[in-house]
């Protein structure tokens, strides 16, 4: 598979900036794009193209064939995310890339670079129910190269709570929040707040949520202009947007 004149001048502009070694590149443009594996193809240079390897979202698959994919992303790539794992699955992986940590409340298995990650990004929870979904914002984020800050159970039943890390908030280039019930924390941060704010409606809460409907309706018409949303109970999208935002605004800026 060949490598189109666009993604070529991207991959040109990261080494003549030093972002990417001269013998990284020549070995991406010495590999195949996708290797084959039978009942899935894997995409190894979306790394790339942008900024992060290809993830592997576990539901649906087998613990041999989520270890499979985990143990060939992980070879290549050196970093891996595979999302909403079960624990037999997490088991099968951690045989497969021994390094690879289980993040439990994120449902996650990660291999995260070495190092600390780039400070900006700040992931706000409404109540502790939503920390699944924060967590797997900040493993997703970690994976990508950046370190956030966790600021947790803050939500407008108790606003000053939030008005107590109204310091940590304003330093941060991009804020993700995670609420349910009636989703209106990202519109109270998005207020106090210059950064863009990506809020991720959640599952959690009473019958008339709707299994997260209803914050998500509050989020999409949020008065506070900064506000984005992604979808339902979706960290791992948060925390990509996030960690994009944070490296400058796109995968070129990611190392």
């Amino acid at each position: 598979m060949g490598i189109d004149g666009g993604a070529l001048r991207a991959l040109l502009a990261r080494v003549r900036s030093g972002r990417l070694p001269v013998e990284r590149a020549a070995a991406i443009l010495g590999r195949r794009a996708i290797e084959e594996l039978g009942f899935a193809r894997i995409d190894h240079d979306r790394e790339w193209r942008q900024g992060h390897p290809e993830v592997v979202y576990a539901p649906g698959k087998t613990p041999a064939r989520a270890a499979a994919l985990a143990k060939r992303i992980a070879a290549r790539a050196g970093r891996l995310l595979v999302t909403r794992v079960d624990d037999a699955q997490a088991r099968a992986i951690r045989r497969a890339v021994p390094r690879a940590r289980f993040f439990r409340e994120a449902r996650a298995v990660a291999l995260l670079p070495r190092g600390r990650g780039r400070p900006g990004i700040a992931i706000v929870t409404a109540g502790t129910s939503d920390l699944p979904v924060a967590e797997e914002a900040r493993v997703t984020c970690r994976m990508m190269g950046h370190e956030p800050e966790l600021i947790a159970d803050v939500g407008v039943a108790g606003l000053h709570r939030l008005l107590a890390h109204a310091g940590a908030l304003r330093a941060a280039r991009v804020i993700v929040v995670a609420a349910g019930m009636e989703g209106a924390l990202p519109s109270v941060v998005g207020g106090l707040v210059a950064a863009p704010v990506v809020a991720v409606p959640t599952s959690v809460g009473y019958g008339a949520g709707a299994g997260g409907i209803a914050p998500l309706l509050a989020m999409l018409n949020s008065c506070a202009a900064n506000v984005c949303c992604v979808n339902i109970d979706d960290g791992f999208g948060a925390g990509v947007v996030a960690s994009l935002i944070n490296a400058g605004g796109g995968a070129g800026a990611n190392g």
